[in-house]
């Protein structure tokens, strides 16, 4: 097998699949910073890109290609190689739906209604050792893959045992592992069985350096070690000793294709959204949101926040529609199935409160359509982003970059990407929902000078290090 000098693990690949009317395999090009990312050195150097089957279709795909690389079955995939790994359908539900999406992402973002859950009894023990043979899987993949001092980057949480699974049998390979998710802190974390947490960091800490979002969430995961593995902590240098090496934590705050971006955003199909939209409400103020339809999204609270908005400043009733945009999300999780209906059913109490015939204060859509976010970035008025607890976001950081007038952006403070863009935006407790209609009044009221300027601002915040610089910064951290 062909062997690669820098190779890319995550759960997600570059290239997805479905089934045509006819009964075809069609593929598509993915997006997002790893993609961007890796498109700038597969070119270059040898790379390969380790990803799982995460549909039928995929499945499919997979099967048919020469020991699942899609590169050689001539798909395109962007230069570099592509592995997808055809993980049995049982172990690849219980690592990914299980523990991934309903433990690990969890704990990281604070979510659980603690009453209730967690309850780790025997049944998670089983679902665990799925998601450690998922692991394996792919470790075996890269091991396969990596030639003699190979540089390997691992992302995310579904993936944290690799680096150690790695270090064990090829202590030549050079690994960093980067998480897109906040980290919780020890209050949170100790939430975990015991053992299974300290799995987890040591898992990590087979890397040799390791990448977060922001400096809250890096210092998080810096006091998980010292506390679960009393491992020594170097906070000036943040390192971590363990096993008798010493491993790196830095911080890379992802940032906005902004090139990419704007040139997607001039395209044909935006400007016949933009048109649509702004046929649809009118000369009205927009207040807009895009979301996946996450509980750490809070979009409950948001819509919240525009009716009781309404009901303390009539005069905004009439004069502003919320465009509420939610991409589905994770349907395999029965806490999401419920939670995408409870945001439906609050956009509805808002109309039903407040809705005439010709004026519909709430315009929610529960589907994925790309080029329709793009044209409502364009035209916001209000960009409002209230996650409970994000990685990063970055909506917060596109939605400026695209916008052709000036937008006054509503941030959490409980988002990453409140680091960067704190000074300009408007800064909100998530769980304050009369703070957040507070601040949307005074988004909606903002004189159009400052708004422009404070947009300027938010744009260069947040394209300061894009897709292609964030991946190729943590691996010259690995030289």
């Amino acid at each position: 097998m062909d062997k690669a000098q820098i190779l890319v693990a995550s759960n997600r690949g570059p290239v997805s699949f479905s089934i045509g009317d006819d009964g075809a395999v069609k593929s598509r090009r993915g997006g997002g910073g790893l993609v961007s990312g890796l498109s700038s050195v597969a070119a270059e150097i040898d790379t390969l890109w380790v990803c799982a089957a995460l549909s039928d279709a995929d499945r499919k795909a997979a099967a048919a290609a020469p020991e699942g690389r899609l590169d050689k079955a001539g798909y395109d995939v962007g230069g570099a190689s592509v592995r997808m790994l055809d993980i049995p359908a049982e172990t690849f539900g219980n690592a990914y739906n299980s523990v991934a999406n309903s433990t690990l992402w969890f704990v990281h973002h604070m979510l659980y209604d603690t009453p209730n859950k967690p309850a780790f009894g025997a049944r998670f023990r089983a679902e665990w050792a799925d998601y450690r043979a998922y692991n394996s899987a792919f470790a075996e993949a890269l091991l396969t893959g990596a030639d003699e001092g190979a540089k390997v980057a691992v992302q995310d949480y579904h993936l944290a045992l690799v680096p150690q699974m790695l270090r064990v049998r090829r202590p030549d390979l050079r690994i960093t592992h980067f998480s897109h998710t906040p980290w919780a802190p020890p209050e949170y974390f100790r939430m975990l069985p015991a053992g299974i947490g300290r799995e987890l960091l040591e898992g990590m800490l087979g890397a040799d350096y390791l990448g977060f979002l922001s400096v809250r969430w890096a210092d998080a995961f810096l006091r998980c070690c010292e506390v679960f593995l009393r491992a020594p902590v170097n906070w000036g240098t943040r390192t971590v000793d363990h096993g008798g090496r010493i491993v790196r934590v830095g911080v890379h705050g992802l940032g906005a294709d902004a090139e990419g971006m704007r040139e997607r955003a001039a395209a044909d199909d935006v400007a016949r959204w933009r048109t649509r939209l702004r046929e649809r409400v009118g000369d009205r103020k927009l207040v807009v949101r895009v979301d996946r339809t996450e509980l750490s999204k809070n979009i409950v609270r948001g819509l919240e926040a525009f009716g009781e908005l309404l009901r303390e400043r009539p005069e905004w009733r009439g004069r502003a529609t919320h465009l509420a945009f939610a991409y589905p999300s994770r349907g395999g999780v029965a806490e999401y199935r419920a939670y995408t209906e409870s945001v439906r059913a609050t956009a509805e109490a808002v109309n039903a409160e407040f809705g005439t015939d010709d004026w519909t204060p709430v315009v929610l859509e529960v589907n994925d359509d790309y080029p329709r976010s793009l044209a409502s970035y364009q035209i916001a008025d209000v960009l409002l982003v209230n996650p409970i607890r994000d990685g990063m976001n970055l909506v917060a950081k596109e939605g400026p970059v695209l916008s052709l007038d000036g937008v006054a952006l509503v941030l959490s403070t409980e988002a990453g990407a409140a680091d960067e863009l704190g000074r300009d935006a408007l800064l909100v407790n998530p769980y304050d929902v009369s703070e957040t209609a507070d601040a949307l009044h005074r988004a909606l009221t903002m004189d159009d000078t400052e708004r422009r300027r404070r947009t300027e601002r938010l744009a260069e915040a947040a394209s300061a290090l894009p897709p292609q610089r964030w991946f190729l910064d943590q691996l010259r951290a690995l030289d």
